[in-house]
C-alpha cells in the first residue's frame, strides 16, 4: 500500500476529518456570495459567468454572475459574487 492510501485510509479508520490530510483540496462556500479554495493548481477559466479552477484530482467550477477573484495567492484563491452553482468533474484514470 503507497504512502499516501495509507495515511488516507489511517485517516477514515479513525474517522479523521478530510482536512486533516497534507496536500487535500478545501473547499468552503459561504453562502451564496464567497467561496474559499485552498490547495488549488490554478485557473484554466475566468469570467464573470464562470471561474474554472484546476484541483489535484479534477476541475472545479463556479457559475454565477458578477463573478471576481477578489484573491489569488499560491495555495488559496478567494471568489465573490452571485454563486448559482459548483460543479466538481473528477479526472478519470
Amino acid at each position: 500500500m503507497r504512502k499516501k492510501q495509507w495515511a488516507l485510509h489511517l485517516a477514515e479508520s479513525m474517522d479523521l476529518p478530510g482536512e486533516t490530510m497534507p496536500g487535500e483540496p478545501i473547499l468552503e462556500l459561504v453562502g451564496d456570495r464567497r467561496v474559499l479554495i485552498e490547495g488549488h493548481r490554478g485557473v484554466t477559466e475566468y469570467s464573470e459567468k464562470r471561474i474554472c479552477v484546476k484541483m489535484r484530482y479534477g476541475m472545479l467550477c463556479i457559475c454565477g454572475c458578477g463573478l471576481e477573484l477578489t484573491c489569488m495567492a499560491r495555495e488559496q484563491l478567494i471568489i465573490t459574487g452571485k454563486i448559482d452553482h459548483v460543479q466538481l468533474t473528477r479526472r478519470t484514470q
